[in-house]
C-alpha cells in the first residue's frame, strides 16, 4: 500500500518542473493533466492540473509536505544550489527544519532529530 498526496495547481508547468526537475523526483505515471511521484516504496506525491480536474482545488491552503532526511545540512545545501531559496535551518521540537515553497505556495519542510 502506498500513501499518496495530491497537489491541485494552477501553476501546473512550474509545478511538474519543480517537483520533476528541481527536486528530482522519480515520475511513475503521467499524462497531459495528472503526474505521480514516487517518494519512496510507501509514499507517492500527485500533483494534478486543476484546469482539467475535477473536483476543484485547494490552492495549497492547509497544505504541507513533510520529509524526514537523514543529513539536513547536506539536503539544505543541495537545495541551495538548486536556487530554490529554502528558509534558514532552524531548532523546532529537537528537531532541525527548514522549508521552502513550491510554485502553488505549499510549504516543503525538510527535518531531521537532532
Amino acid at each position: 500500500e502506498v500513501a499518496n498526496t495530491v497537489i491541485y495547481c494552477r501553476n501546473w508547468l512550474e509545478s511538474v518542473s519543480f517537483y520533476r526537475d528541481d527536486l528530482g523526483l522519480e515520475v511513475v505515471f503521467s499524462n497531459e493533466w495528472f503526474i505521480e511521484f514516487r517518494i519512496n516504496s510507501a509514499a507517492s506525491l500527485s500533483i494534478v492540473d486543476e484546469k482539467r480536474a475535477r473536483p476543484a482545488t485547494c490552492h495549497g491552503e492547509g497544505v504541507m509536505l513533510s520529509f524526514k532526511v537523514g543529513d539536513i545540512e547536506a539536503q539544505h545545501h543541495e537545495m541551495e544550489v538548486l536556487r530554490l531559496n529554502p528558509t534558514p535551518i532552524e531548532s523546532v521540537w529537537n528537531c532541525r527544519v527548514f522549508s521552502l515553497f513550491d510554485p502553488e505556495g505549499v510549504r516543503i519542510e525538510f527535518w531531521s532529530k537532532d
